[in-house]
């Protein structure tokens, strides 16, 4: 098994790509683009227990300053995103504990995507 990050559309995903044996080359070609869309479903889980906090805006992860577990209280900053030469802060919209961590440091993110979750 390989594990591989593909980006698609901006967001990245890990994936786990298994190498067969053989000598038909365009069988190995096949695989990884059979991968990608298996990809797709992996920021399902992070919208779990909890109220999803989502990236306003497209940009760069500068720093992530919570973890999986953590209680924040609302206007914590959870998330430093720069965009446009700009650096945000993503503030917690409510109190609670994070539940997951989506992004890491240095990652590039949609629109829309998944920072943490907040339950």
């Amino acid at each position: 098994m390989k594990n591989l990050r593909i980006t698609v559309n901006g967001t990245a995903y890990d994936v786990q790509v298994e190498e067969l044996g053989g000598t038909v080359s365009p069988a190995p070609a096949a695989a990884p683009a059979a991968a990608a869309p298996a990809a797709a479903p992996a920021p399902a889980p992070a919208a779990g227990a909890g109220e999803p906090l989502k990236a306003p805006m497209p940009g760069t992860i500068v720093s992530v300053n919570v973890s999986a577990g953590q209680k924040v209280n609302e206007g914590d900053v959870v998330v430093v995103l720069e965009a446009m030469k700009m650096e945000n802060e993503i503030m917690a919209p409510k109190a609670g504990t994070i539940t997951s961590v989506s992004v890491s440091k240095g990652e590039s993110v949609a629109s829309g995507a998944v920072l943490v979750t907040i339950q």
